[in-house]
């Protein structure tokens, strides 16, 4: 009976996950409030997170840099369009042990960036976009559906909180190849 019950938490799992949608993106350029502060951005690279199989979210990368250039020295924007409720607090709190991961920090930063972070960001639901958007790599701009939540002016905020897609030390690789246009997007 053990085999039974597990294999039907398996099939329950895929349904769920193949019961998630996924907004498919037509559009031909990044969103408003990537293209308003980062004139002649463009899709760099795209994936999607997954999490023991479901889908967490699809991620979006976009920037005006030429492609031989340093991204991570350029302005760029970094789309996420959630498949699953979150709320702000939890997105947060992971943030800020993912950005753990990236680099070290004091005690006493990491309560002052997860308190500004449980105020920026939104409770989310399937389809909601979280947008960050990096110009001058001292300050993070946020945006939720397109509409500005507010900015944090901090280098090594900025530098961590990126990092946590884009930093060789990220816990998903691969979602960072393919947002940073080194591999190709893996089969859905």
């Amino acid at each position: 009976m053990p085999n039974a019950t597990v294999s039907r938490r398996q099939a329950l799992l895929a349904a769920l996950a193949a019961a998630v949608p996924i907004a498919a993106h037509a559009r031909s350029g990044p969103p408003q409030e990537v293209a308003g502060l980062l004139p002649g951005a463009r899709l760099v690279g795209q994936g999607r997170l997954r999490w023991f199989g479901l889908t967490v979210y699809d991620a979006r990368l976009w920037s005006p840099a030429s492609a031989g250039e340093d991204l991570l020295l350029q302005p760029f924007g970094l789309e996420l369009e959630y498949a699953r409720a979150f709320t702000g607090e939890k997105i947060a709190e992971r943030s800020i042990a993912e950005m753990a991961r990236i680099g070290t920090f004091a005690p006493d930063r990491a309560r002052q960036w997860l308190d500004t972070m449980k105020r920026l960001f939104p409770d989310v639901g399937p389809g909601d976009r979280i947008t960050g958007v990096q110009r001058n790599g001292e300050e993070a701009l946020f945006f939720h559906n397109g509409a500005p939540r507010g900015a944090l002016s901090d280098g090594e905020f900025t530098r961590l909180f990126f990092g946590i897609w884009l930093s060789p030390r990220t816990s998903a690789p691969q979602l960072r190849e393919q947002l940073l246009g080194l591999r190709a997007e893996a089969q859905r």
